[in-house]
């Protein structure tokens, strides 16, 4: 049964006339006649009674009725469905977040600009290691990752820089140089470095690692957190100092201070990854508010 059969039949049902409903739908009435008897021909019964001013539905014609605005209903969501998705409308989308990431204000900023701009895209937030976000993406997890460089297996990926941020230094309160507000790495050469897991970002961990080394640091005796946030953890216990993204001076606890780092330059960058040759609309649809 072809779906423009019951598009005619509920024209005809609504407007309880066929020139009336011949009208409405943009055809002449006699076509509709015939269409009307074929549809009456398929399911083998009237669905009206023919009057002399027009028609009206039989007991068999009331129960198709209902039945065929349902399924003209759902042929029309499926459309819609369809072709939201096909330009990106409507779906979901997957982001991956490291946890640093989580306090530049940036990347919710983009998020929420998103949402307000899809309302029926659905977006999910995943918090990991960098490791584990360029995993899941390229396992096809994950649409898109908020990722920071440098990181290795990003090559493997497109992406664009969204922001260059620097490291900065945070000590305990009752640090000797707490009351200092820019210190250079050389000036902590006696106080251990708390280093997060080279496998959470093997790049900016070499970085990091390279500059403490050449500093002078003492770099056999390196205290470890398990994240970069949780160094801060560390610091406020009194364990040394930490090198962390400025946005996590975010994070406030009461025995933390933060110093501006000015030598070396140390930073990273904070970038979009997503798949090469990606052909998801609602990917396409998120990066054009980067362009």
């Amino acid at each position: 049964m072809e779906l423009r059969y019951l598009r005619y039949f509920v024209a005809v049902a609504h407007e309880r006339h066929f020139t009336k409903a011949a009208k409405s739908l943009g055809i002449s009435q006699p076509p509709l006649s015939q269409q009307i008897k074929r549809l009456e021909e398929e399911v083998g019964t009237p669905l009206f009674r023919r009057l002399t001013r027009g028609v009206e539905l039989t007991e068999a014609g009331e129960a198709f009725y209902e039945d065929a605005c349902k399924i003209l209903a759902m042929s029309d969501a499926a459309l819609e469905k369809a072709r939201g998705i096909a330009r990106g409308l409507i779906g979901s989308l997957s982001i991956g977040i490291t946890s640093s990431d989580a306090f530049h204000p940036h990347i919710f900023a983009l998020i929420r600009q998103f949402q307000l701009q899809n309302p029926a895209v659905t977006v999910h937030q995943v918090e990991a290691n960098m490791a584990t976000l360029m995993t899941r993406l390229g396992e096809g997890e994950l649409d898109l990752a908020f990722v920071r460089l440098p990181c290795e297996s990003s090559k493997a990926f497109e992406l664009k820089i969204l922001d260059r941020e620097p490291m900065v230094v945070a000590l305990h309160r009752t640090h000797p140089l707490a009351g200092q507000p820019s210190l250079t790495l050389a000036q902590l050469n006696t106080t251990p470095v708390i280093l997060f897991p080279q496998d959470v970002a093997p790049g900016l961990y070499d970085r990091v690692y390279g500059c403490c080394e050449r500093a002078g640091i003492d770099m056999q005796h390196t205290l470890q957190s398990s994240q970069l946030s949780s160094s801060l953890s560390m610091v406020a216990a009194g364990g040394g100092f930490a090198l962390v993204p400025q946005s996590m001076a975010a994070i406030s606890p009461p025995d933390v201070t933060y110093h501006a780092l000015t030598t070396p330059e140390l930073y990273t960058d904070i970038a979009l990854c997503w798949r090469r040759f990606e052909r998801s609309r609602t990917v396409k649809r998120f990066l054009a508010m980067q362009a």
